[in-house]
């Protein structure tokens, strides 16, 4: 009998357990849909001696964000002070908007890491990052990484699924409840410089750039000041702050290479270098100017990417909003 009860004790117990467990899963907004793009959510407690969250108040947020059209219009575009354009796989784009000045309600759709965003966000002072998962591989490197990772994992409550759209092309968060308050432009350490734009240049109406199946259009508008963005030919258009007009596009050539990771079907994911030098092309005040960019290291913290003009001289974008689309430089 002793036995028996202890038995039937142990089963109780381990049914509470499991009871538990899975109510705690249920509850959270984000638990009951698959991973993003069948990989593996960040799940490893922070490493003793890693900063907490209240030490990242003072660096910016960076959001990976979907750029399919099943994901359009995203949501909180307009408030990014950088928007990076970047190929993934299937020769399909993905952008990573950093805030600093503004922290808008939501931003989203929210999908993966690559291994390329760890190398670009070297640039900031351990940026925060919102992201939906990554391949179980790449958690290791994220995790070593200097960034706030945060996935739903860590930050359930950051994050919701919008009513209206399917998985994976619903996971939103909110901005607010990973970073306190906006930390400032102090915040972007890219070593980008704003001021008035170098002399020359080339009238320049419309500039599209391609990749094998996506491509970016900015159109020059007098009356907004900026490029108005139009992704894959249909113009680009957010559900909170109407149609992103970014004062500055660089269009930026950088080796585009396979990564050390595979996709779920097995194929390389894209792995963009933004470390070295090449070309450049910066569009602002409706001209086209030629220029060069240089980022020698990431390995020593903050290494930011200096653009110099055709005439030798700095070149200065527009005060606004910036997008960076990487190109493939020619081999």
């Amino acid at each position: 009998m002793g036995h028996r009860a202890r038995t039937r004790h142990a089963v109780l117990t381990a049914a509470l357990v499991a009871a538990t467990l899975t109510a705690s899963l249920t509850a959270g907004c984000t638990r009951h849909h698959p991973p993003d793009d069948a990989r593996t959510p960040h799940r490893p407690s922070a490493p003793t001696g890693a900063a907490t969250l209240t030490s990242a108040a003072g660096s910016p947020l960076a959001v990976k964000i979907d750029n399919v059209p099943a994901a359009r219009p995203q949501t909180g575009l307009g408030a990014a002070d950088i928007v990076y354009a970047e190929q993934v796989e299937g020769g399909l784009s993905r952008l990573m908007a950093v805030y600093a000045t503004r922290l808008p309600k939501a931003v989203g759709p929210v999908r993966s890491a690559r291994e390329s965003d760890l190398e670009l966000l070297r640039q900031f002072d351990e940026p925060t990052l919102a992201f939906s998962g990554a391949q179980r591989a790449l958690l290791p490197l994220i995790r070593r990484a200097p960034v706030h990772a945060e996935s739903p994992d860590e930050a359930a409550d950051a994050y919701y699924r919008a009513p209206g759209r399917t998985a994976p092309h619903n996971l939103y968060v909110r901005p607010a409840r990973l970073l306190p308050t906006a930390p400032g432009r102090a915040a972007l350490t890219t070593g980008f410089h704003y001021g008035p734009a170098p002399s020359g240049g080339t009238p320049e109406t419309s500039r599209t750039v391609r990749y094998p199946a996506a491509r970016f259009t900015f159109t020059w508008s007098t009356q907004r000041g900026g490029w108005l963005v139009a992704m894959d030919g249909t113009p680009t258009t957010t559900t909170d702050g109407g149609r992103p007009a970014p004062a500055t596009v660089v269009v930026q050539y950088v080796k585009i290479r396979s990564s050390r990771y595979h996709d779920a079907l097995g194929n390389r994911t894209p792995y963009t270098e933004t470390t070295g030098s090449g070309k450049a092309e910066v569009l602002r005040d409706g001209r086209s100017f030629d220029a060069t960019w240089s980022r020698p290291s990431a390995a020593d913290g903050t290494a930011f990417t200096a653009f110099t003009a055709a005439d030798g001289g700095r070149m200065n974008f527009a005060e606004g909003q910036v997008w960076v689309v990487f190109a493939a430089a020619a081999s």
